[in-house]
């Protein structure tokens, strides 16, 4: 399977990339002296990217094992090298599930089939990144 983006520059430093779902995004960067910025960053979309493939897998795999959760998010981090070109070198995904009533396991068992098995994002992260995964459990009180 190919996928194909076209990318617009829209002047100054700030672009807009295309999907193959038709949906589009603004990028861009900061500009030094100027606080006005248009889009996301490029880096940082690519760790928005990995939340997303993972996340879908999660949720997915959830919905297949009739597990509810009141509440899901995952924050991930990126520490990127010191030299040019820099890329990020270690990466940080903290998953974080909320609900009065939580299956832990099952929980667990659906992040690690996206981590070891189905997520081609975190894959890609592998090739050239340390990744490091948490799970964390936020009981609500009903």
């Amino acid at each position: 399977m190919v996928h194909k983006t076209t990318t617009m520059w829209k002047g100054g430093l700030t672009f807009e990339s295309d999907n193959p779902s038709g949906k589009t995004v603004l990028m861009d960067t900061n500009i030094e002296g100027s606080d006005e910025r248009h889009g996301l960053s490029p880096k940082a979309m690519m760790l928005s990217s990995l939340a997303g493939c993972s996340g879908l897998d999660v949720i997915s795999t959830l919905d297949k094992m009739k597990v509810e959760i009141d509440d899901f998010k995952m924050d991930v981090s990126g520490e990127l090298t010191e030299e040019h070109p820099k890329y990020y070198h270690t990466v940080v995904v903290d998953y974080h599930f909320y609900g009065a009533e939580l299956n832990e396991k099952k929980c667990e068992r659906a992040v690690n089939l996206s981590v070891d098995k189905y997520c081609g994002v975190m894959e890609m992260f592998r090739r050239f990144a340390k990744v490091e995964t948490n799970i964390h459990f936020h009981k609500s009180l009903n």
